[in-house]
This record gives structure tokens, C-alpha cells and sequence, in this order.
């Protein structure tokens, strides 16, 4: 009886514990402590009912539930938002597609109705015009064009008003026309696939005039704004040098009519860079849109007649334009157009492709517009986190002025300050000075940086075609590799040049050796198409008498274009010497590397290859492939590099710095040469033969020790020697098939490669000099780390061990598979541990 009593008043606490009714205060006092504190402790719940007189009457387990309960609610009501999020913008996107898809369907009508009409032609003509067959069906096609031609306004003269406004309105519906309509023969851009979290739907043109790109994407701002954003054009655009709004006239209808001249970068140094003189006209469409296009004036138009610009070439933009629309909810949905016409033939015939591709255009300016509207967006709602303390806004400055600093440099242009400084009679590399840093460095000169006495920058600069060579492969590989090309000597006294004395001599001492360098993120954009970081170079010393001195070197790097798959884009390396303080108005002095594609990939399935460095090219003279034949692996046969270095000078120094700049940039074309050679997936780096590192044995003697201590721990030969030459061990052991490399052992660090065959190069995807940038924990998984330290003893006592089957990395993060390992110790010869030596015997990337 007494035990059925308690049971009841057991069961009445639990009641009242699931049905607490909370007074507004006490709700009001448990929001603040959940606003400071989602999930309290177990003491801070008891202390809030001490605290608050008004929460003494409800238990610490009731407290419990409610917190448990309002983070859930907090969790749904995060996720209902999420969810009509998503669906706002999956509608939208449904309504882009299906309108694409009614404009898709309009072209198949049109290419249809005219395939027809030909056909028609071509069986209706008499045979006695069969030779003139192909004259008549263009004539019969123009005469149809012309049965409804483009209207054409009375006036159409630029020098009043009313011709403007004529002008205007002739360039927004030929604008329409191509955004929404058949107006240019589009073709969807291979690798761009729509849908709610990409890029959107980009199309390039196909035979057309000049070249065009189109694309339609959703984004999370108001049109308004994005309208704001799409008219400073030099904060997306990089190629923009300047953009001046020489006139605003109001019209009629609530829009604008703008006059405005633009500058625009040349890609490299062996062109000259365009300029525009152009008509811009935002308004409103009455369902709210928001556009705004844009089109050259020339001198049938009224416009200006004068010359271009010294150093630049006049080129004409053709109707184009954003069309703004909003979104029910919020958002904008864009429709973006670009047609030029860059004035291909004043180009040398190598370089027309970077003129007259479509792609490249799609890269640089219309996919440019969206990513950089989307990246506003999500800083503006607070998705992307950065770090440093940095806000986007500083950051995004520092990438506009890396490479707006780096274009400068390539281009030289003569009302900077640039001139060209007499050359060594071998025009491989051009050495130009600017001894007006208050015009170079604009907002950022700071005359006590740059004192009055004689000094200036001096910017030394090539430009070189690479054949078979992916830009982006290229440029990740100079980024994860600097030692490989880079002078530390030179870049350490460059940056010492803008932190302690602008015109010290950046010059190296023949003792100088690489350092380590560490990379750290700073921001990325959020496709990851473009990086900023800081790059350490960690304990650096000039020369080894000076190692107790070593001190850290700072850069500030733009890295873009790294993404293989990436269509058309170009692939940079910029950095800039910068100090531990890294003030946001830090002078920047930037120097790097550009690699353009010059031949677009082909559109089959090879387009998307996996880059393959163990590809199953045949090695040797097999590998040539006859002329004209086209590229069967999708690769860019050819591309052009151009490289600029700048550094600071003193009047009386300034011979010596050029010819140290020269120098310098010469043995990095060196370099970058050997490195593209290296990497190309021809294996043209068999050619190339081992190297000994310093500090190594000779190679030979490295060979041979390596395979008399496999003979002597395994018992069994490492491969059959074919010939008595003195060399005929290196030659094997470099071209063996499975991949062999030596790393130290030290009991206090990590191992470090310093010797790989061929196929271990191309296994860790580097070069014989870059390998002492990687260590052995690195290229391991978890799992082979695991086995080699429980192996280790073993291999000490033993002399060798085996591996199973597993999964390693290269220095490009690629898995890469192998069958089976062994590690043997190598020997010298006195019988004293040298280094380790690894085998992967048929391995083959993931």
C-alpha cells in the first residue's frame, strides 16, 4: 500500500514535470541567459535559478528540457528558412530553364526554317547557275535578312540629344535581342552545367562577328545593387585599367545616357592594349527590370573620330549589357551579354586566339561579373568567413591591387612613368624603369618610402609560347614549388628593398640556399578559383655564415586559374614582398607569372580528362606526333607565358640592377623551362636525366649503393644489368618502371626526399630539385604512416621490410594506388646508414 502511494506521487511529479507552465517573465529571464548561453551547464542552470528569484518554483531538470526544447525550435526554424530559401531559388531557377528552354526552342525553329529555305534554293536552282550555286544562296539569304531588318531611327547622330537617345534605344533592343533571343547563334559552354548553386547557364557564340559570351545566373541582392555593382567595371573586370564617365544626360523616360572612354590591359607583352569609346544606357522595362547596355560610338554614329590612345589599339564593343530582373522574395535574376570586336588583325598571328575566342571572353569578363556579384552577396549574408581580421572589402583590394600592380608591369604604359631602358642586344628579356613612383604607385606612394633623391623601380619582362603544357598544372606547380625556380637571395634583398631601404641592391650572394616556405590561406573566393594568402619563407639566411641571423620573409600571393577542368581561363602566380606588419595600405611591388591557353579545348569526352602525369604515352621518340594531328588527350597544345619581376633601384645602381634583373629573369625562363618540360604529360622529362642535389653523392654512386643494399638485405637483384658501361645502373634505375625515391632519416624530423627515379617523379607529380619541398609523412595516408612506424625496427634490424597495398598522395593532393612497397636501407660504402629507399611497384593515379 505504502509502495503504490509513492508510485502515484512519483507519477504526479513526472505530470507536473512535462506540463510547466512558465510566467512571461520567466520566459523573458531564460531568453536572455539562452541569447549569452544555447546550451548551459549543469551549474550554470542551477546558479540561473539562484540568480533569478522568479525561476526558484521550476526544477533544473524542467530548466534542462526548455533549453533542449528551444535550441530544437531554434533548429527548425533555421531550417524552414533554409528550406523556402532553397525553394525560392529552385523557382527561380525552374523559370530561368524553362525560358531558356522556349529560346532554345525558337533557334531550333529558326535553324530549321532556314536549313529548309536552302534546301529549297539549292533544288529550285536552274542548271545553268550550278557553278554560281553557292553566290546565289547568299545573296537569296541576305535579301531574306533584309525582309526584316534591324529598325534603324532617323536620327542616329551622337552630337544631340534626341540622336543619343536614338542610339540608345537601338542598342537596348538589339541587347534584348541577343539575351533573350535568337540573335546570336549560342552554344552552351562545355563543363558549365545550371542549376541552383552554379555559376548559372554560359553560352558562347558561334559565327558571329567579333565574339560574344552570354550568361544567365541567379544571386541574392536586389537589383539596384547589382546594377551598382555591374557599372564598376574595374572592380571585377581586372583587365580594366580605366573606365571615365565623361558625360550623364538624363532622359526622357527616368534612365541615363553615359559617354564614357575605357583602357583595358594587354594580356602580354607582345600586343598592345585596346581602348573603347562607348555609349551606356541604363533604364527600366515595365515589368521592373532593371537594364543596362552599352555599345561603341564610332564615326557613323557621330561619335569620336580621333586616334586611340599611344600604345593602345581602338576596339568596338558591340550591343551589349545586363538585364536585371527581380525575383519573387528577393534576389535578381541576370542576364549578361559581351560582344566585341578586339581588332584581331593587328595581332601577331600567334596570339589571335587570345583575340578572337569566346571562351576567354566568357572567362574574363561575363563569368567574372557573376562570380564577383555572388561572392558581394554571401560576404553581404555573412557565409564566407575570413581570416586575419580582415574584412572582405580590405581584402578584396589587396587582389584588385596584385593584379592591377602586375598589369602595369607587363604593359609599361608610358603616362605611368615607364620607359624602356637599352637592351644587351638579345631582346629575350625588356627592361623597363619608372623613375616617377609618386605617378606608379598613385594613393599608395608614400614619400618616405620613396625619398627625393634619384630612384625609381625597375621591372624586367618576357614573354614565351609553351607547347604542351596545362597553364593550370604549371602555375600550382610554381606555387607548391617556389624553390624550383625562385632565388631566394634575390626575392629576400627585394623585400628588404621596400621594408628597410627602397634602393638596396637586390642582388644575391653565390652561398645562398632555399628555405622552406609555408603557405597561409587568407581568403579564396567561393568557387575557389582564386587565392589569397601570405607566404612564409621560414628562416632564411643569405648565406651559411649568416644562419644565426636567418629571419622569416613575407609575400602576399594572388593565386587563379589552378583548376584544370576550367574552361578558356588563364592560370597567375602574383606576389609582393610585404612586412610582419602587413599594414592594409602596404606598398605592393608585384612580380609573377601569366599562362594563357592560345588552342581551346576540343569538346569530346577527352575535354574532361584527368590530368595524368603516368600516362600511357609511349617514352621516347613515340611520343612526336605528326603535324596537323590533333590532340587526342583534349590538352592545350600551346600557351604563352609571360613573367615580370620588379624591383627598386637607386640612380647611381641602376646599370647594375638591370643587369642583375636581367639575369635574374633569364635563369627563372630557365627554370620554368625545365619545370614545363618536366610536367608536360608527353614525359618529355626523360630527356632531361637525373641531377645530383647538393649536399648528394653522385648519382652514380647513389645507383650503385642503392642496389647493393637491395641485393644485400632482399637476397634478390632490383633489376638485370643489360650493359658494362659505367652508367648503365643510373640509366636503369631511372628508367625503372616502378617508382623508386630515397629519403633521410633523422630521428628528430620528418623525412625528407632528396633522390627519385622518373617514375617517382612523375608519381608525386614534381621535379628532382622540388623534391627536398616534400616529406615522406606527407605522401603517406594514415594507414601507410602507421605501417612504416610499426615496420621501422624492423627495417633497422632487418634492412628491409614489405608493404601492402594502399593509397598515397602526390605534392598536388592526387591519391595515387599502389600494388605493393618495400623499404630497404641504403648503405654507403662503409656499411653506415645513408638514407631509406622506397619502392611502389605498379602504381597508377585514383
Amino acid at each position: 500500500m505504502v509502495l503504490s502511494m509513492h508510485k502515484d506521487s512519483a507519477s504526479k511529479q513526472m505530470d507536473s514535470s512535462k506540463y510547466v507552465r512558465y510566467t512571461p517573465e520567466q520566459v523573458e529571464a531564460l531568453e536572455r541567459v539562452y541569447a549569452e548561453c544555447p546550451k548551459p551547464s549543469s551549474l550554470r542552470r542551477q546558479q540561473l535559478i539562484r540568480e533569478c528569484p522568479i525561476l526558484s518554483n521550476i526544477e533544473p531538470k524542467q530548466i534542462k528540457v526548455w533549453f533542449q526544447n528551444r535550441r530544437c525550435r531554434e533548429k527548425q526554424r533555421k531550417e524552414a528558412s533554409r528550406l523556402q530559401t532553397v525553394n525560392r531559388k529552385l523557382s527561380a531557377m525552374n523559370k530561368l530553364l524553362m525560358e531558356e528552354n522556349d529560346r532554345l526552342q525558337k533557334q531550333v525553329s529558326h535553324l530549321v526554317y532556314e536549313n529548309g529555305y536552302m534546301k529549297n534554293q539549292l533544288t529550285t536552282t536552274p542548271a545553268t547557275t550550278t557553278d554560281n550555286s553557292c553566290e546565289s544562296v547568299v545573296m537569296s539569304g541576305q535579301q531574306h535578312q533584309q525582309q526584316n531588318p534591324t529598325p534603324q531611327h532617323p536620327q542616329r547622330d551622337a552630337n544631340n540629344p534626341a540622336g543619343l537617345l536614338a542610339i540608345a534605344e537601338e542598342t537596348l533592343a538589339e541587347f534584348l535581342s541577343k539575351a533573350t533571343g535568337t540573335a546570336v547563334d549560342w552554344v552552351q559552354m562545355i563543363g558549365m552545367k545550371p542549376g541552383p548553386d552554379s555559376i548559372g547557364i554560359v553560352a558562347v557564340s558561334r559565327n558571329c562577328s567579333g565574339v560574344a559570351a552570354r550568361a544567365c545566373g541567379l544571386v541574392s541582392l536586389e537589383p539596384t545593387k547589382v546594377a551598382e555593382i555591374l557599372k564598376d567595371r574595374p572592380s571585377w573586370y581586372r583587365d580594366c585599367r580605366c573606365l571615365d564617365v565623361l558625360n550623364i544626360i538624363p532622359t526622357g523616360n527616368g534612365g541615363t545616357i553615359e559617354l564614357m572612354y575605357m583602357q583595358t590591359y594587354a594580356p602580354t607583352t607582345l600586343a598592345a592594349a585596346r581602348d573603347f569609346w562607348t555609349l551606356r544606357y541604363t533604364t527600366s522595362l515595365e515589368d521592373g527590370s532593371l537594364v543596362i547596355c552599352e555599345r561603341s560610338l564610332t564615326s557613323s554614329t557621330g561619335g569620336p573620330t580621333g586616334p586611340p590612345a599611344s600604345n593602345f589599339v581602338r576596339a568596338e564593343v558591340l550591343s551589349s549589357g545586363y538585364l536585371i530582373r527581380p525575383c519573387e522574395g528577393g534576389g535578381s535574376i541576370i542576364h549578361i551579354v559581351d560582344h566585341v570586336d578586339l581588332d584581331v588583325w593587328s595581332v601577331p598571328e600567334v596570339l589571335r586566339p587570345l583575340y578572337e575566342s569566346a571562351k576567354i571572353l566568357a572567362q574574363k569578363m561575363t563569368i567574372a561579373a557573376l562570380r564577383h556579384i555572388r561572392q558581394i552577396a554571401q560576404e553581404t549574408s555573412g557565409e564566407i568567413q575570413y581570416g586575419g581580421g580582415r574584412q572582405p572589402a580590405v581584402l578584396r583590394t589587396f587582389s584588385q591591387r596584385l593584379s592591377r600592380g602586375f598589369n602595369d608591369a607587363v604593359n609599361g604604359f608610358v603616362d605611368d612613368g615607364w620607359s624602356l631602358m637599352g637592351n644587351d642586344g638579345v631582346e629575350d628579356v625588356t627592361i623597363a624603369i619608372n623613375s616617377s613612383p609618386n605617378k606608379f604607385f598613385g594613393s599608395n606612394y608614400n614619400s618616405s618610402v620613396f625619398p627625393s633623391f634619384g630612384g625609381g623601380v625597375l621591372c624586367a619582362k618576357a614573354s614565351m609560347l609553351l607547347q604542351n603544357v596545362p597553364p593550370a598544372l604549371l602555375v600550382r606547380f610554381l606555387r607548391e614549388h617556389r624553390s624550383e625556380w625562385a632565388d631566394y637571395g634575390v626575392d629576400a634583398y627585394s623585400a628588404a628593398s621596400l621594408k628597410a631601404s627602397p634602393y638596396a641592391v637586390p642582388c644575391a650572394r653565390p652561398g645562398s640556399f632555399p628555405s622552406s616556405q609555408v603557405i597561409l590561406p587568407l581568403a579564396h573566393t567561393i568557387e575557389h578559383e582564386e587565392f589569397l594568402e601570405v607566404v612564409r619563407i621560414e628562416g632564411h639566411a643569405f648565406s651559411p655564415e649568416d644562419v644565426a641571423l636567418a629571419r622569416d620573409m613575407y609575400l602576399l600571393q594572388l593565386c587563379s586559374g589552378v583548376d584544370e577542368n576550367a574552361i578558356g581561363g588563364c592560370a597567375q602566380l602574383v606576389f609582393a614582398p610585404i612586412d610582419e606588419s602587413f599594414a592594409d595600405d602596404a606598398l605592393l611591388l608585384p612580380s609573377g607569372f601569366r599562362v594563357i591557353p592560345l588552342d581551346a579545348k576540343t569538346d569530346g569526352p577527352a575535354a574532361t580528362r584527368t590530368l595524368d602525369l603516368a600516362s600511357t604515352l609511349e617514352v621516347g621518340s613515340g611520343n612526336a606526333r605528326p603535324t596537323g594531328e590533333a590532340d587526342v588527350n583534349g590538352y592545350n597544345l600551346r600557351s604563352v607565358l609571360t613573367i615580370a619581376f620588379q624591383f627598386t633601384f637607386e640612380n647611381h645602381l641602376r646599370d647594375n640592377v638591370a643587369a642583375m634583373a636581367r639575369q635574374y629573369v633569364r635563369s627563372v625562363v630557365g627554370s620554368v623551362q625545365r619545370v614545363a618540360m618536366a610536367i608536360a604529360p608527353s614525359r618529355l622529362s626523360t630527356q632531361l636525366g637525373p641531377k645530383s642535389l647538393p649536399g648528394s653523392p653522385e648519382a652514380l654512386t647513389l645507383a650503385r649503393w642503392i642496389c647493393r643494399s637491395y641485393r644485400v638485405h632482399t637476397g634478390g637483384e632490383l633489376f638485370r644489368i643489360d650493359s658494362s658501361a659505367n652508367d648503365a645502373i643510373l640509366k636503369q634505375l631511372w628508367h625503372h618502371s616502378d617508382a623508386i625515391m630515397c629519403c633521410s632519416v633523422k630521428t628528430n624530423a620528418s623525412p625528407v626526399f632528396t633522390f627519385a627515379n622518373q617514375a617517382g617523379l612523375d608519381m608525386l607529380e614534381t621535379t628532382l630539385v622540388a623534391l627536398q619541398d616534400i616529406m615522406l609523412d606527407k605522401v603517406l595516408d594514415e594507414a601507410g604512416r602507421k605501417i612504416l612506424c610499426s615496420e621501422f625496427s624492423k627495417i633497422m634490424q632487418q634492412g628491409f621490410a614489405y608493404l601492402p597495398a594502399g593509397i598515397c598522395v602526390s605534392s598536388m593532393n592526387r591519391p595515387v594506388s599502389y600494388e605493393q612497397g618495400i623499404v630497404w636501407k641504403v648503405l654507403n660504402d662503409n656499411d653506415s646508414n645513408h638514407c631509406l629507399a622506397l619502392m611502389f611497384m605498379n602504381w597508377s593515379f585514383v
